[in-house]
């Protein structure tokens, strides 16, 4: 994939507007288990550009804790099976395509 802040890192689609996703949530960064794992430079730093169609389908499927504790790396996040299956259906849309994205009952 190309290294500039036009293209997905989750679906790998070029020229779209990306969001910063902070793998590691900041409304985790204060919580105790999450200050011992990361330093303030990992917490800080760990951020992807993702499409916004990406982004919403990423909060939708995984809690704020799963992510800070299991997905916090690029590819973790793209080896989770719903994140995958969507990135590889929305990889060959055009750059303004923007899916209705259902958020499931928890």
């Amino acid at each position: 994939m190309a290294s500039d802040d036009t293209t997905c890192r989750i679906c790998g689609r070029i020229g779209v507007k990306t969001t910063r996703h902070h793998l590691i949530p900041r409304r985790t960064h204060r919580q105790k288990r999450i200050r011992k794992r990361f330093d303030r430079d990992d917490r800080l730093g760990r951020i992807l550009s993702v499409c916004r169609p990406c982004h919403s389908h990423i909060h939708a499927v995984l809690s704020e804790k799963a992510l800070a504790e299991v997905y916090n790396t690029g590819e973790a996040l793209r080896a989770h099976p719903d994140i995958a299956a969507f990135a590889d259906w929305i990889a060959d849309k055009p750059a303004g395509f923007r899916p209705t994205i259902r958020r499931p009952k928890r």
